[in-house]
């Protein structure tokens, strides 16, 4: 812990200095050379710092932009999300939903209604299953693999139609991957379809996906394909309009 500690305040320096040597690093720690000179190599290995090789010294690294890139995506995520799910809610005339992945769930972040949405449940905040929702397979086709054993691991069912088999989720989430989308039949709740498209932040990787839900007799499976194609053209929007240009 000590040592994360004399990392974050190696960052904080430079920072602050904009510049500094390993020398000047171990003195304002008030450590010794050897011990700067490990952490600077652990945070270089990192692209937290880099070296301007000409004068010996270090400064902040790409990799800094990257994570603030990454932040400013998730801060900026609801309110560019809000004006693409109202018109996409009228568009569907359902209710459609932007999610994140959070502590191992699907939590939805922002929420739109169309005028023939069934109910005005209000989902923001909420966290759903990652294995049960259209937003949460997107979300577990791109996660990190702590996230996807964990999802392995707890598969809980909700309905009849839950998917708790390990080897029927793990193909599902390959179609999902292949095909761009995911969607659910009745998973969660008897009676709710669902349709989801990943939403990507500036370094192309997916930070939330979009969803659009409504009641099964209406949103049928047969119309899934052309259902995700419209809200692919939404997430895609998104996606550029939090930083992504791929």
């Amino acid at each position: 812990m000590q040592s994360v500690d004399r990392a974050l305040a190696i960052l904080d320096i430079l920072a602050r200095r904009g510049e500094a040597g390993v020398t000047e690093l171990a003195a304002e720690l008030e450590v010794h050379k050897s011990t700067a000179f490990r952490l600077v190599g652990a945070l270089e290995a990192r692209q937290l710092v880099e070296q301007i090789s000409e004068r010996g010294k270090y400064r902040l690294g790409f990799g800094i932009v990257r994570l603030a890139g990454a932040t400013t995506a998730t801060l900026d995520l609801p309110r560019e999300s809000q004006p693409v799910c109202e018109r996409l809610a009228a568009e569907f005339d359902e209710t459609v939903n932007v999610a994140i992945l959070n502590d191992g769930q699907a939590t939805n972040v922002v929420q739109a209604y169309g005028t023939a949405a069934v109910t005005t449940r209000n989902w923001i905040g909420q966290r759903t299953p990652l294995h049960a929702t259209s937003s949460g397979k997107v979300l577990l086709a791109w996660a990190p693999e702590d996230d996807l054993a964990l999802a392995l691991d707890t598969l809980e069912r909700y309905t009849p139609k839950t998917i708790t088999s390990r080897s029927k989720l793990l193909a599902e989430l390959e179609g999902v991957r292949r095909r761009g989308w995911g969607c659910t039949a009745e998973e969660l709740e008897v009676g709710l379809n669902a349709v989801a498209a990943p939403i990507r932040g500036g370094d192309g990787g997916v930070v939330a996906a979009v969803s659009v839900s409504g009641p099964a007799y209406r949103m049928i499976p047969d119309t899934y394909p052309s259902v995700a194609e419209r809200l692919r053209a939404g997430a895609d929007e998104i996606s550029t309009r939090i930083g992504y240009f791929g």
